[in-house]
């Protein structure tokens, strides 16, 4: 099992209103387990965890954004303008024990 944490570092006043867009956004994607708000540490973060069984997994989801089906033209929509929100980003992977 991996988790792949995307770390997004908002601009002030925008981490609740981008975690907002990426839950509405995400909403139904089995591979979403949290989005997280800072309380301590770096300020303005928002922190999107998924899980996959595997790295081959995780590449295969992938894919799925990729696509140009009616699911991700929905999903793109929900998240418009979510570029504006941060200022820059990261992305951890970890293997769960």
């Amino acid at each position: 099992m991996i988790h792949v944490h995307d770390i997004f570092v908002c601009k002030p006043g925008m981490a609740s209103k981008l975690a907002k867009k990426f839950k509405e956004a995400m909403e139904g994607d089995t591979s979403l387990v949290h989005i997280m708000t800072d309380m301590t540490g770096t300020y303005n973060r928002v922190i999107m965890v998924t899980q996959f069984e595997n790295l081959s997994d995780y590449e295969k989801s992938w894919e799925k954004y990729q696509q140009q089906s009616e699911e991700m033209k929905k999903m793109m929509e929900k998240i418009e303008g979510y570029q504006e929100m941060f200022l820059t980003g990261s992305r951890e992977i970890f293997k769960v024990w």
